[in-house]
């Protein structure tokens, strides 16, 4: 057992850890999924009700435009994570990095203020594009507290409750947003762009203000790490040093392959489901709203259900349950047309949602062997899942727009279920892997 500076599974300190979620989890929801893709549809349409827009010289369809956006936004946090890790490994100043990018995804929030018609685009992009990157960036560093604070046999268990206080946060402020807009006019509101500008403040106020509980418990140096000489150049030999550690763990690197090929169909599907229920469903922005409550609300039920399933049968095989699930969820999509069966289909997308991001975080601890680097092992994660949601929300756009149908960008996430799956039956299913090293 390394040696560090408090006391795993102090309740005090794992308790503020899974706060984190409930503060940066407002942005995924309520800027992310729900308020803002209808929002941006809505203020950058062209005088005549049509979407197809002039784009820095190119005529292109608006909901296109942020589906590259945030594509784009993965890719750059993914480039830079690795080396700010090894860094912050190095330095023993993992906090401070993450304090950064959550201060950076709270300002992008009131940077969407300036975002009101399609002459402010570019500030809608801006804000859109660093609140992606402010809230990826902070969670590599807080996922990477997971085997600093806790033991293995707890990492299934506080993952699923700390996605599950992610999801009943935002959905709070969700509803204080929505009453905001619903009723804007009541409260003398009578711009129709003021009230979804609000809320995207009211978010940046929330992540910041619910982050600096956890980071007033949260350690700092854990393993009390002195640095010497220059950061940058010693991150990157720190960097090598994990790169020489993992090239070894044979079930890691596959789990790494799997994660990567269903994790870019989940994360388009979190992102991009709005815009596949406007546009493919016709639904009302309201209607919309409550397909992405029932996700959000069901999601806690799947972060608990898959975790007991994870204790009783072990991580790969609970995560294969929800990938075969999640395969015949886009068979559904695809054919899907009635507004009542795409909520009994969101239903099922929350279960399985809750339950494979929750498992995905605690698998990859359980797959690490003992170390003082988290943070730079936990930035090929991370890599992982941002490049392949950058990949998969690429792919998504790219068929969409030329295509011109979401269904088919639906057959491709599907493809890349079918992958993952395959890959994960290579992994064995234990509660625990540490003792494979």
């Amino acid at each position: 057992m390394l040696k560090t500076s408090i006391a795993k599974n102090d309740p005090k300190i794992t308790n503020a850890w899974t706060m984190y979620d409930w503060a940066n989890s407002a942005f995924s929801l309520v800027i992310a999924s729900a308020v803002f893709p209808g929002y941006s549809d809505s203020v950058t349409k062209n005088p005549d009700g049509t979407s197809e827009i002039l784009f820095l010289g190119s005529t292109i369809k608006n909901t296109v435009i942020f589906e590259y956006a945030a594509s784009l936004a993965f890719f750059l946090i993914a480039l830079i994570s690795p080396i700010l890790t090894a860094i912050a490994d190095y330095s023993g100043r993992k906090k401070a990095f993450m304090q950064f990018f959550c201060i950076l995804g709270s300002i992008a929030c009131f940077i969407l203020i300036l975002f009101k018609d399609l002459s402010t685009i570019h500030w809608g992009i801006l804000g859109y594009m660093l609140g992606l990157i402010g809230y990826a960036g902070s969670v590599v560093f807080n996922n990477s507290y997971l085997p600093d604070i806790a033991t293995d046999d707890q990492f299934d268990r506080l993952s699923a409750k700390a996605f599950a206080r992610g999801y009943i946060g935002s959905v709070i402020l969700l509803v204080v947003s929505l009453a905001l807009i619903i009723f804007r006019k009541d409260l003398g509101i009578e711009d129709g762009s003021i009230a979804p500008r609000i809320s995207f403040a009211l978010t940046g106020l929330w992540w910041i203000g619910f982050a600096q509980y956890s980071f007033y418990y949260m350690p700092n140096n854990v393993y009390q790490k002195e640095a010497k000489g220059n950061w940058f150049f010693n991150g990157f030999k720190e960097l090598g040093k994990v790169w020489q550690q993992v090239r070894p763990l044979k079930y890691l690197k596959m789990f790494v392959v799997a994660f990567f090929f269903y994790n870019m169909a989940v994360q388009s599907v979190m992102y991009l489901a709005p815009f596949f229920a406007k546009e493919e469903i016709k639904m009302e922005e309201q209607a919309l709203i409550l397909v992405i409550l029932i996700i959000q609300l069901v999601a806690i039920a799947g972060s608990y259900f898959f975790s007991a399933i994870s204790n009783k049968k072990g991580n790969s095989y609970s995560l294969r349950v929800a990938v075969l699930i999640w395969i015949i969820i886009c068979v559904w999509a695809y054919f899907v047309k009635e507004q009542s069966s795409f909520y009994g289909l969101a239903g099922c997308v929350g279960f399985v949602m809750g339950g494979v991001q929750s498992l995905s975080r605690s698998t990859y601890a359980k797959l690490m062997p003992e170390t003082t680097d988290t943070a730079s092992f936990f930035s090929f994660y991370d890599a992982a899942d941002k490049i392949s949601t950058a990949l998969g929300i690429f792919v998504y756009g790219a068929i969409h727009h030329f295509t011109g149908s979401m269904r088919n960008s639906v057959l491709a996430l599907m493809g890349f279920f079918v992958v993952g799956l395959l890959v994960l039956l290579l992994v064995p299913s234990k509660k625990s892997y540490q003792k494979e090293f």
